[in-house]
């Protein structure tokens, strides 16, 4: 396989890379969205990991991703990897509500797009779906605030695992329909 273009989020999503791998997260058949991707280093992996997989991120970084889609996903598996822009709080009606899985490396560090993500998180979380969020803890974004105190209030979250050294959490998240 071809070489990530890597930019600053990388080391989020291999983090949650390696937790899906050490977790033996089974994403076969199941219906996956990335948000934010980045590289779309995570929906690669779920894709190669047998799942049906939407890769989202801002419209300027679709040809990068789609490209590392190209470069990283066999032939035979292509069709389960699509690539495709959502704008948080702004198209998420234009995606299902039934994902088995919703998966974010590094998309919570700017606040004001905070009420953007929980929308967008509420759109597409059904009831048995699951969210994974890796992310650095900034506090000088507010991270704590919104695992803390803003996500709860729509969500059950819970600390799956913590990267003392990198300072790195992912969060396993469901809706409250599910509690």
């Amino acid at each position: 396989m071809a070489p990530f273009s890597i930019c600053v989020s990388a080391l989020k999503a291999l983090t949650l890379c390696k937790y899906f791998e050490k977790q033996k997260l089974d994403f076969r058949g199941k219906k996956v969205i990335e948000l934010g991707a980045g590289t779309g280093i995570v929906g690669i992996l779920a894709t190669l990991l047998g799942g049906d997989v939407t890769i989202t991120d801002l419209p300027l970084a679709l040809e990068q991703i789609q490209e590392n889609v190209h470069k990283n996903v066999p032939a035979e598996h292509s069709a389960r990897a699509k690539v495709c822009a959502l704008s948080w709080g702004l198209d998420h009606e234009e995606f299902p509500r039934d994902y088995d899985f919703i998966l974010g490396a590094d998309i919570v560090y700017l606040k004001d797009t905070y009420p953007l993500l929980i929308k967008t998180l509420q759109h597409l979380c059904g009831p048995h779906s699951t969210i994974y969020l890796s992310s650095k803890m900034r506090q000088e974004h507010s991270t704590d605030v919104f695992y803390e105190a803003l996500l709860p209030l729509h969500f059950t979250s819970e600390l799956a695992y913590r990267d003392e050294n990198e300072n790195i959490n992912i969060y396993r998240v469901t809706s409250k329909q599910n509690s």
